[in-house]
């Protein structure tokens, strides 16, 4: 049988072709979720029923699983998602068209089955707005109706006893084709429209443009010092000291980056205070700006691991807008909520501190934060993981107890309070390189906010440990690059390096995973010599 052809069962019951009820079935999906995309770029970037369902599966899943996928995939682990989501819905409308060849209510219903799971991803989550329900309703309605009238083209165009004869067939085919082939045009525009007015709608870039104008402009009253040439190594393979935007790790829950403009900022500090405060990105910038050189790390980074990245941050400092609104003794935790409604509990008494410097920035590296990484104002606060401290994309803050609301990560099972540990990588030689014998430079990395860096040791094998040369310090809130040189024989050597902070904590050798306040032990690396 042709694939446009219908086949009888039992000479009576009529059965459409395999592949051109899957194909049916396929393009009913792919315009739902066009128009879903399209109608969430224009109303709610957010809302997009595809990275609903995805936000959904990061929320319900195992914490093993989460994970799993951070540790194996890293920082691409989101478009692995967002492509395992999109083989499923494939999978999905495959069963779906075979078991409509007989039946288009069945293709029909399957449709109507993932748009309301896409409905109640949206709805259930942490951040709902009215608009976000025209998404997923406009998916469902568009699949539903081009399923079912591709359907009825497809059984017309394969009749065997059509009127007209076969003419008429071969162009019931013809509009067949051409309908299809619109669809998926039309698709293919519809969810590409949709991501450029997700990522660039509503003048966000414009936004930007205008905040990192104005943060030029701007008087501080602090600077960041210079970053001397000797803070870093680069010629031995540490890298910049400075990280680039583009090179910043990020990792966060959200599929979709929330979106709001700088003029539509504001902020709510409420709850377990004398005074709440509704802040403006313009009440922000008419306070004392200062300039801060932090470097942040991921409590998921594993030994030796890359989450961690350093930059110069703009902001106002956190510490006098909770004084001005008056925390109420007892009030031992920092709720801070994302746009996307994420949370992070942060010990009020670290923000407090003399000295801390936790911040509310708005700029990252001499321009305006970059969207992904929170635009247009994110909390830093130095020597906290970021699960416990750095929300982007700030919406409210709420003074409260650890006793009496728990946050996302928490929820999970992460701990409470998660201060960075004192850690160190090696960055060069690389694993498994081959060296020539005799002296062999050995670089890397080490932090220790916010206390700093006061030694690292490198050995090979089970020898002695070689104090390894540190770069100029810039400050006790900023790793800090090292290098040593060792003598090594022909053969096979595991090179180990180990961090001292300023408090005398040397880097523990017990190994512990990230869960649930982050990862211990030494980073290694195996190098052939000869």
């Amino acid at each position: 049988m042709q694939t446009g052809e219908l086949e009888r069962v039992n000479g009576d019951t009529p059965v459409l072709g395999r592949s051109v009820a899957i194909a049916v079935e396929l393009l009913g999906i792919v315009a739902a979720v066009a128009a879903g995309h399209l109608t969430a770029g224009t109303l709610s970037p957010s809302s997009s029923p595809f990275v609903s369902v995805g936000d959904a599966v990061v929320r319900l899943s195992p914490q093993p699983v989460v994970e799993f996928g951070k540790s194996v995939f890293g920082t691409a682990d989101k478009p692995v998602l967002l492509a395992g989501v999109g083989v499923l819905l494939v999978v999905a409308g495959a069963v779906a068209g075979l078991a409509a060849r007989r039946r288009p209510a069945a293709g029909t219903a399957a449709v109507t089955a993932l748009g309301v799971l896409a409905l109640a991803a949206v709805l259930t989550a942490p951040a709902l707005r009215p608009a976000d329900v025209a998404a997923p309703v406009a998916a469902l309605v568009a699949g539903v109706v081009v399923q079912r009238g591709l359907h009825r083209l497809a059984r017309a165009a394969a009749a065997t006893t059509a009127p007209g004869g076969p003419g008429h067939r071969v162009g019931r085919r013809t509009v067949l084709a051409g309908a299809s082939a619109a669809v998926l045009a039309g698709s293919l525009a519809a969810g590409g429209a949709g991501a450029v007015l997700a990522s660039t709608g509503r003048g966000i870039a414009g936004s930007r443009e205008a905040l990192t104008r104005r943060l030029a402009a701007a008087r501080f009253a602090e600077r960041a010092p210079a970053i001397p040439a000797s803070a870093a190594f680069p010629e031995l393979g540490t890298g910049p000291f400075l990280t680039p935007n583009v090179d910043f790790y990020r990792i966060d829950v959200s599929l979709q980056i929330p979106a709001v403009r700088a003029e539509e900022w504001t902020l709510r500090i409420h709850g377990r205070v004398r005074r709440e405060l509704t802040l403006t990105v313009e009440d922000l910038l008419s306070r004392p700006l200062v300039e801060r050189t932090i470097t942040m790390t991921c409590v998921s980074n594993t030994v030796g691991g890359n989450l961690v990245s350093t930059a110069n941050f703009v902001g106002v400092e956190l510490a006098p807008l909770l004084r001005e609104a008056g925390v109420e003794p007892g009030a031992d935790q920092i709720v801070s909520t994302s746009r996307d409604g994420w949370t992070a509990g942060t010990p009020t008494g670290t923000v407090l501190e003399p000295g801390r410097g936790a911040l509310l920035a708005l700029g990252m590296n001499g321009e305006a934060l970059p969207v992904e990484h929170g635009f247009p104002v994110r909390m830093v606060v130095p020597g906290l993981y970021g699960y416990v401290s750095a929300t982007k994309w700030l919406a409210d803050i709420e003074l409260t107890t650890f006793a009496e609301r728990s946050v996302y990560w928490r929820d999970r099972g992460w701990a409470e309070r998660a201060p960075i540990k004192t850690q160190c990588r090696i960055d060069a030689p690389a694993g498994f390189a081959r060296l020539a014998p005799g002296r062999v430079q050995v670089a890397g990395v080490a932090w220790a906010q916010p206390v700093g860096v006061a030694g690292v040791e490198v050995r090979a094998d089970d020898g002695p440990w070689v104090p390894a040369e540190l770069a100029t310090e810039v400050g006790p809130a900023t790793w800090r690059m090292w290098r040593a040189e060792l003598d090594l024989a022909p053969g096979s050597h595991t090179l180990t390096a180990r961090a001292t902070d300023r408090d005398g904590r040397t880097q523990t050798e017990v190994r512990a995973d990230p869960i649930p306040d982050g990862a211990t032990g030494r980073p290694m690396v195996i190098v052939s010599v000869g």
